[in-house]
């Protein structure tokens, strides 16, 4: 039994006729976008914005109609994986190497839904490494200062061994924290280190996520109400 697509096909349920949708990426999300693609090409009529351009290209093969970001209002939907999930359901995004575009795009959605197995659901974020995009120039600067966190930081390399650069020409590093105790204050300290781009951390950004078991059973956790 396939998880990742039984949790994607239940997630586009919530895709609904004249929907803005944001399109996630990676090998979950890519479940999502060819669902989307088959009700497109049974009559759905919807616009979208691609996290990457790998899912910008799987949606034009199926059909999608991709809009420029400049003519993008708000999006009302966003279909897309995570690495890992907490009770809260924040999440570690960017194993696939789009956490900033990812995270641009669930900033300007009304809903983010996320899909996922139920192997991804832990009680502490951290087991996954946390991937963090710095920018090229004096990266080695910004991978001292991480590891300076309590985490072994590794750049991110391609299956040739070259080093992997993402959509935005930024590179990825990889932080084995093994535990994040407080995801909350962690993703601002990396944020405040000059050379960060941004991290895998989404706090506070899921409406509800889509847990699919191995039995074939389907759970949808919702958001906890947030206090200002």
């Amino acid at each position: 039994m396939n998880i990742k697509k039984l949790a994607a096909e239940k997630a586009v349920d919530w895709v609904e006729e004249g929907m803005m949708v944001g399109l996630g990426t990676g090998s979950t999300a890519a479940y999502a976008i060819e669902k989307i693609g088959e009700r497109v090409k049974q009559g759905l009529h919807i616009r979208a914005v691609a996290t990457s351009v790998q899912s910008e290209n799987l949606a034009r093969e199926w059909s999608i109609p991709i809009i420029p970001f400049a003519e993008v209002g708000e999006i009302d939907l966003t279909i897309d994986g995570a690495d890992e999930v907490d009770p809260n359901l924040n999440l570690i995004k960017g194993g696939g190497g789009a956490l900033l575009r990812e995270k641009i795009v669930a900033a300007r959605s009304r809903q983010v839904m996320i899909i996922t197995g139920e192997n991804k659901v832990v009680q502490k974020l951290g087991a996954f490494p946390l991937p963090v995009e710095v920018v090229t120039f004096a990266h080695e600067w910004t991978i001292e200062k991480l590891a300076s966190f309590g985490c072994k930081p590794v750049l991110r390399q391609t299956k040739d061994g070259d080093v992997f650069k993402t959509d935005n020409g930024n590179y990825t590093v990889d932080c084995h924290f093994n535990v994040i105790e407080d995801a909350a204050r962690l993703h601002h300290q990396l944020n405040n280190i000059p050379g960060v781009v941004d991290n895998g951390l989404f706090i506070n950004m899921a409406s509800a996520v889509v847990v699919a078991y191995e039995s074939g059973v389907i759970e949808v956790l919702r958001a906890p109400v947030r206090r200002s």
